[in-house]
């Protein structure tokens, strides 16, 4: 690469990467507030809550970074056209598809990136956050179960110790049990310990109360006991089989799913969607680039508008990755969306090279502009104020 070359493209790079951060930063924030229960009520630490936040990163750099690329190539082309740098190299003899030469690189480089994430990075992310998520609430009694703390482990199930005693004692338990939608169950215990065995986890609650309102009956059953084994293994259990979602596949996995993976055999056509949205992920940024370059790389000069290519170049991204994501959708029920996403695709990088290839200047049609004119002189005359003599 020329003097120039290196300018345009380590311009693109570092605004790509300033504005692939900043959004980045800006959606992840909206995403980890989710999660902040992992610091209520599960009890972890933040570094755990960061860690396992920070996960999801990879996933959302996959969608961001082809539009942070057309964000930052028309920051570049802008900036050049209004330092009157894209007319100089005109004059120079540079034409339009010599100048696409480095954002072209940048392209490549940015390729590069959001393939690695999309076959490696993305999934493996999302794999970590499910075995971590596996290995919090593996223990219960450990992790969750806080003392003075009221702790959700189901949507209908609430448990509270008051504290922990030597010898792995659990001291003032408290459960709240509406998981049966017929009755609801009210325990409360002096003190328990945790029984571990080949048929499950067992809380095992000693002299205590337990209340039990059925549906239908007046007056709740009262009992007293002096011992009572109430299952966790539910919860105990989970952090040992974790089944990995489409999402947590590689791309090699879902290239060659084994024909005994329950999930493959139900959602075949998430596999499928979902490998194809992989493929199809390196390629977005070249056709954001070529439609980007394409409606804003044309030399004009500083007293011609760039607002109408500005806009068009907007509406062209954001309609093709639209109807990316429609496509998206209908390839999980038909395998012809996948194709006509390529197609798409395809129709839009070629579309894009011949019009830098021809040295096409998107301008607004004549009629438009005249009609837009007429339209601010009408509003000019019904707002405007009466001029003074």
């Amino acid at each position: 690469m020329g003097s120039i070359d290196k300018y345009i493209f380590r311009t693109t790079l570092a605004s790509f990467a300033l504005v692939l951060v900043s959004l980045t930063g800006v959606i992840w924030i909206t995403q980890a507030l989710r999660g902040i229960d992992l610091m209520t009520s599960q009890g972890q630490t933040i570094v755990t809550f960061l860690g396992i936040t920070s996960l999801i990163i990879p996933a959302l750099v996959l969608i961001i970074a082809p539009i942070a690329l057309m964000i930052a190539i028309s920051h570049t082309l802008n900036k050049l056209a209004t330092d009157s740098e894209i007319i100089v190299m005109n004059a120079a003899g540079f034409s339009p598809f010599r100048l696409f030469r480095p954002f072209f690189y940048a392209t490549c480089v940015v390729s590069v990136l959001v393939a690695f994430i999309a076959a490696y990075l993305a999934p493996d992310g999302m794999r970590r956050i499910k075995n971590w998520d596996a290995e919090i609430t593996a223990d219960v009694l450990t992790n969750i179960l806080q003392p003075g703390r009221f702790a959700q482990l189901d949507q209908n199930l609430t448990i509270r110790i008051r504290e922990r005693l030597p010898g792995g004692v659990l001291g003032g338990i408290f459960v709240d049990d509406r998981r049966d939608p017929k009755e609801r169950v009210t325990i409360i215990a002096d003190h328990g310990t945790v029984l571990r065995n080949e048929g499950g986890s067992f809380l095992i609650l000693e002299d205590g109360n337990l209340e039990r309102f059925e549906e239908g009956k007046r007056d709740p059953a009262l009992v007293a006991f002096g011992r009572y084994a109430f299952d966790m293994s539910k919860f105990s259990n989970r952090g040992r089989d974790v089944t990995l979602g489409i999402r947590e596949r590689y791309v090699w996995e879902l290239l060659a799913p084994s024909p005994d993976d329950p999930v493959y055999t139900q959602l075949p056509g998430q596999f499928r969607a979902e490998l194809h949205d992989r493929f199809l992920s390196p390629i977005y940024p070249f056709a954001f680039a070529a439609l980007t370059f394409a409606f804003l790389g044309a030399p004009r000069t500083t007293r011609q508008s760039r607002n109408f290519s500005i806009s068009s170049s907007i509406l062209a991204v954001f309609g093709l990755r639209i109807a990316g994501f429609a496509c998206s959708v209908m390839a999980v029920k038909s395998p012809i969306a996948p194709l006509l996403q390529y197609l798409m695709l395809v129709a839009a990088i070629i579309t894009g090279l011949w019009i830098i290839v021809a040295g096409v200047v998107v301008e607004p049609p004549a009629g438009l502009i005249e009609a837009i004119n007429k339209s601010n002189a009408r509003l000019s005359r019904l707002f405007g104020r009466p001029a003074t003599a």
